[in-house]
């Protein structure tokens, strides 16, 4: 039996919840388009809906949630994985309530791991499902193996770019090398794109035409236009001060921009179609993009 059979028998065996999570992928061809920013406005937003929200930073090596949040959490990911803390207390709080788990090592090392090991994993993840909504993943910046294996796990990526030329070439790169990938499957992910920085909605649906008319042509990849966030000189003072504008300034331009968009993912015509595959299933997926690699 490959390791593969047996994460399925794994899920299958732990009776995973039938209500799953919403694992939500953001990611950004390059660094520096306020992907992260993103993240936690939208989990404020969400929160603000009624829905139930977990972050999960998985920028190795990059503390950007919990350093936005101003929270320094006592435990990450790798102390589940390896330390056996619970997934209760590998959880922070950060503002608004929004709960979110710092990455840590934690995807390191996942493939030469027990079959028993795996199941106590899964276990635990699987408790995500039951006391989240939605789990948005917040990928490092770039084309690394590590980003493209949580593109290729998840059913839904929101892709984050500026009117900055090398941000516009460096999406359609990331979009490029996720066609490649031999475990890409555009029929069972949705990928949607946020127009960040942009003068006016006008400039966002500009900037979403010109990555599209280029996708379209040379990848035949469909992606829709989530929504745009207007540059706004409030959104940077509260960076600054390390609190989400979604908090700080309700009325501030981008943060009901962030409120408009949290309301095209929970009531959008392309949320019905959304397949949920819950956490322990994203997780075992990239367990197995490890192994065969």
């Amino acid at each position: 039996m490959d390791q593969a059979e047996s994460l399925r028998n794994i899920i299958k065996k732990n009776k995973i919840p039938q209500n799953l999570a919403r694992v939500i992928t953001v990611t950004s061809g390059k660094g520096g388009v306020g992907k992260s920013n993103v993240s936690i406005n939208l989990a404020i937003q969400l929160k603000k809906l009624g829905q139930r929200v977990i972050i999960l930073d998985a920028d190795f090596g990059l503390a950007n949630i919990e350093i936005m949040f101003g929270t320094v959490p006592k435990y990450n990911l790798a102390d589940l994985i390896y330390r056996g803390k619970s997934m209760q207390e590998i959880i922070s709080w950060g503002p608004g309530e929004v709960g979110f788990i710092s990455g840590g090592s934690g995807i390191v090392g996942l493939s030469n791991l027990s079959v028993e090991y795996l199941n106590y994993i899964v276990k635990n993840l699987a408790q995500l499902d039951s006391i989240a909504d939605f789990i948005i993943v917040d990928t490092g910046a770039g084309i690394s193996d590590a980003v493209l294996e949580f593109l290729v796990a998840s059913s839904e990526i929101l892709l984050v770019t500026t009117p900055e030329p090398t941000s516009i070439t460096d999406s359609y790169s990331l979009l490029k090398a996720l066609m490649r990938h031999p475990r890409f499957y555009r029929e069972f992910s949705q990928i949607k794109v946020i127009t960040n920085r942009v003068e006016s909605e006008k400039e966002g649906e500009n900037l979403f035409h010109k990555l599209d008319m280029v996708v379209s042509r040379y990848l035949k990849l469909p992606i829709e236009h989530l929504g745009y966030v207007p540059q706004d000189p409030a959104l940077a003072k509260a960076v600054m001060q390390q609190m989400p504008i979604s908090l700080q300034n309700e009325n501030a331009r981008s943060a009901k921009a962030f409120e408009r968009i949290a309301n095209k993912l929970v009531y959008g015509e392309s949320a019905k179609q959304i397949q949920k595959r819950g956490m322990a299933a994203f997780f075992a997926h990239i367990i197995n993009g490890r192994k065969n690699s």
